[in-house]
Parts: C-alpha cells; structure tokens; sequence
C-alpha cells in the first residue's frame, strides 16, 4: 500500500509545481506585455510640460489675431 502512495503523493506534488509553474510563467509575460504599453505610451504621447508650453505659445498666437483683428474693426467706419 505504502510503494503505491508515494509515486501518487510525487506525482501530486510535481503536477501542482509544474501548474503553479505555468501561471507564475504566464503572469510573468503578461506583466512584461504591460510594461511594453507603458514604454510604447511614454514615447508616443507628449508630457505636462511640453503640452502647457504648446497651449501657452498657441494662446499668445490667439491674443495676437484678437488684437489685429480689433483694430481692423476699430478702423473700419460706421455707415
């Protein structure tokens, strides 16, 4: 009885480490696939700082048309 538990208790024993062997594996991998989106979004999209310097420098632009426009309708007479 004994010679027959001991390959089963063995065979238990090697087929959970081999499935829990798989899932760390797996895990691994899709921890690695979600490190690469975040690289891939971090080179591809723009920081804070670069984005409030392009609002900024686009706002000063804006500013400037207002005020020629401002003074083209100031100049204009009225009928």
């Amino acid at each position: 009885m004994l010679e027959a538990v001991v390959p089963l208790c063995t065979a238990i024993v090697t087929g959970m480490a081999v499935l829990t062997q798989r899932v760390h594996n797996r895990i691994t991998d899709l921890d690695k696939r979600c490190d690469s989106i975040e690289l891939n979004m971090a080179q591809q999209y723009v920081t804070k700082d670069d984005l409030t310097e392009i609002i900024n420098r686009v706002e000063t632009q804006m500013v400037r048309i207002e005020d020629k426009l401002d003074r083209i309708v100031m100049a204009i007479p009225k009928v």
